[in-house]
């Protein structure tokens, strides 16, 4: 091996790692990306699923796209589910494929609450923590539509609702996934009952900071109560701002911090964080966003968002992260931990195939060229 060689292989990101009861030969983590090829009636996962993580199995780790845990969970078309033993069977082909070209996968848990609409379901109104409209914008069969005024959860809906998250995660297990990563970020389920903005309630659910947190925390431990260890991940994007109701503020960002420090005295096996957002395309992303949770969370942390290869390097040697979740880059590049490795020039996605198509766009994305650079 050339000097050069040993140089570019020797890098943060291909060093192993234990996450939790994950031991990971690489810190080149897919994050989750939404990609709407549930074409069926069921929202069944399908062959094409399976070629698609299969082609990415060299992933330190798989984090699936969102998944449903429930039908009230609906809220974006043609996403698959785990409620279901026709999903269920359709996983399996999923994580069996991954499984044998040596990778390791987790699925991602998703409920979108009151950034729903009744176009799926049913006509019903969605719920949420408050009778509060999120003022988002839902995917429907028919479009983009903005979210309605939903009904406020009751204690029964909040109980039925953790249920269904365990109930994913058994189903999940079953299915063959190593483990589970609970959907906390943006502006579904989970950042609603965390949000002062929306969350209204007077009950336990509600009031303060540790009523609020206590929603997700008891999904954290019914889904950990499916698995032997420690096999649950929670992403987080503490940083997230959209419209009015949603924005990084001091009193948001002093919410989050009490809730990850409270997150290590629970059974998460690691905590993805979804940063800032960079001021121009290209920016390095910000360490010490990272840095503030890092300090506060016991077990290993993963950056995502506007990383590259050398940012992700840098982000790793600097302590502030142990690993890089990718999502475009892994969406265009099915190889992506080659090109890392080998120094390859990344290529570009469309993102007007990202929510929508068949196979175009979605599993047709070729692996990088040889090329002697020795000449």
């Amino acid at each position: 091996m050339s000097t050069s060689q040993s140089t570019v292989l020797d890098q943060p990101l291909l060093r192993r790692a234990d996450f939790g009861d994950f031991q990971l030969p690489n810190r080149v983590v897919m994050a989750p990306t939404t990609r709407a090829r549930a074409a069926n009636d069921g929202l069944v996962p399908t062959e094409m699923h399976a070629a698609y993580y299969g082609q990415r199995a060299s992933a330190g780790l798989i984090i699936t796209e969102g998944t449903w845990v429930g039908e009230r969970a609906i809220g974006f078309i043609k996403v698959p589910g785990i409620y279901s033993q026709e999903q269920v069977a359709g996983w399996r082909q999923v994580t069996e494929l991954v499984h044998t070209l040596g990778g390791r996968i987790v699925l991602q848990l998703w409920h979108t609450g009151a950034a729903s609409h009744p176009d799926h379901l049913g006509g019903e109104l969605p719920a949420g923590p408050s009778a509060i409209n999120p003022h988002e914008m839902s995917f429907t069969p028919s479009g983009f539509k903005e979210t309605v005024t939903p009904r406020e959860m009751t204690t029964a809906d909040i109980e039925n609702t953790i249920v269904d998250f365990h109930a994913a995660a058994v189903n999940a297990r079953r299915a063959g996934f190593d483990g589970v990563e609970v959907h906390a970020i943006g502006s579904f389920l989970i950042p609603q009952f965390l949000n002062p903005r929306l969350n209204h309630r007077s009950d336990s659910y509600g009031t303060d900071r540790a009523g609020r947190r206590r929603l997700l925390l008891e999904i954290v431990d019914a889904a950990a109560a499916a698995w032997d260890g420690r096999r649950v991940g929670v992403r987080l994007s503490p940083y997230w701002t959209s419209g009015e109701l949603f924005a990084a503020d001091d009193e948001t960002l002093a919410d989050y911090d009490e809730l990850v420090t409270e997150l290590s005295d629970h059974p998460v096996a690691y905590l993805h964080l979804r940063g800032p957002a960079q001021d121009a395309p290209g920016d390095t992303p910000d360490f010490e966003a990272f840095a503030r949770y890092r300090r506060r969370f016991d077990g290993p942390l993963i950056a995502n968002h506007g990383f590259d290869r050398e940012s992700g390097n840098a982000v790793i040697e600097a302590g502030a992260a142990d690993a890089v979740s990718f999502a475009t880059h892994f969406i265009a590049n099915p190889d992506l931990v080659t090109r890392f490795a080998m120094n390859r020039d990344l290529a570009a996605g469309d993102p007007d195939t990202y929510y929508a198509g068949e196979a175009d766009g979605y599993v047709d994305y070729p692996v990088s060229a040889w090329r002697d650079d020795s000449r």
